[in-house]
């Protein structure tokens, strides 16, 4: 096969933060392709390689350079990755493929499906526009649930990000919190902070914020409200009442996503109100469109204990009888076709333009 040669432009970026100090990163594509030649001289890359591998090392250049366009730093271990297939632009994510990673976060680090109902909550959230994730602590509902939100925000599938949650403490008064609304409402909304200052650069995420682009507001907020082209999340849901939660899903247009997570077993809610996450599932699961994943202690990826805390306590509850609300909710999603495909092809299609925030 005749050699083909490809001369690309890298104006626009820090050669060296591309292709790393002493070539470092340059030498990780090298050594991916042994038999191509490539080599830098100011801001062109020349590939000189068969036509197929050339075009690969062409586009694994391409992703680099968005990445470090977007995210200001690309790490050695990111271009490994990019190497090894992973593409944190694709709009869509199937269990059968080998690529977990949903979306690159801040200094190039994926964030990746960690377990297998993580891949199925993912699987679930791109073939139904709306999804249970329920499970115990450490699950990564979340965390999964705000790392797809910003990959559809990337890829200009949704215009904004709204995310929420109850104002209801866990077991205990906070009493008087000092300083304007936001500052009384944040103690509440921390986790959600968190996992998206992993997934975005701290000026980027502030600018959103400021802008709306990404809007993070308690339940209460939600009422009277059209949620149209965005991607919902509503938090700690165990803790919504039934009115509460059959508010917030009526608030859905019709371009809307959502992912509504929760605990059901850490309900603080009074103990004569009984948790609307629970009903809804119940009510809601046979409607097409409609998805329940269950994750489990086996799941959890926080600490080595977390899990067989968990385990603990589900053991006891069940033989003592104490559950308040009954058994946990089953998984109601099954693939149906290619892993990951959409049955309404409105969303998370394939083939979408590929482009950044």
């Amino acid at each position: 096969m005749r050699l083909s040669e490809i001369v690309m432009s890298i104006n626009g970026v820090d050669p060296v933060e591309l292709l790393g100090e002493n070539n470092k990163k340059l030498n990780l594509i090298r050594a991916a392709y042994p038999q191509a030649t490539v080599t830098q001289r100011g801001t062109n890359v020349k590939i000189k390689a068969e036509k197929p591998e050339a075009q690969q090392i062409k586009h694994h250049l391409e992703l680099m350079m968005r990445l470090l366009q977007d995210n200001r730093e690309l790490s050695t271990h990111t271009v490994e990755d990019l190497l090894a297939g992973e593409n944190p632009f694709q709009t869509r994510l199937g269990t059968g493929s080998k690529n977990k990673t949903i979306v690159f976060g801040r200094n190039g680090r994926p964030i990746k499906a960690r377990t297998p109902n993580q891949m199925l909550m993912i699987e679930a959230a791109e073939a139904n526009d709306i999804v249970f994730a329920v499970g115990p602590a450490g699950t990564g509902k979340t965390y999964t649930a705000v790392a797809l939100a910003i990959r559809a925000l990337k890829n200009k599938l949704v215009k904004k990000i709204i995310l929420t949650r109850p104002a209801v403490e866990a077991g205990e008064s906070l009493g008087f919190l000092p300083g304007d609304l936001q500052d009384k409402i944040d103690p509440y909304l921390r986790p959600l902070y968190d996992a998206l200052d992993d997934m975005l650069p701290r000026e980027r995420l502030d600018k959103f914020r400021e802008d709306g682009t990404i809007e993070i507001a308690p339940l209460a907020y939600m009422r009277g409200r059209t949620l149209d082209n965005c991607f919902v999340i509503m938090d700690e849901a165990q803790n919504t009442t039934t009115s509460q939660i059959k508010m917030f899903l009526t608030r859905l247009g019709p371009s809307a996503k959502c992912i509504v997570t929760g605990d059901l077993s850490q309900v603080d809610l009074p103990r004569n109100q009984v948790s609307g996450l629970r009903r809804a599932i119940n009510l809601l699961a046979p409607i097409k469109g409609i998805a329940v994943i269950r994750l489990s202690a086996e799941d959890v990826v926080r600490h080595r204990l977390v899990k067989a805390i968990i385990k603990a306590y589900d053991a006891d509850d069940e033989a003592e009888g104490r559950g308040r609300f009954g058994p946990p909710p089953e998984s109601t999603f099954e693939r149906l076709g290619p892993p990951g495909r959409s049955r309404k092809g409105d969303f998370l299609q394939e083939n979408l333009p590929e482009e950044e925030i």
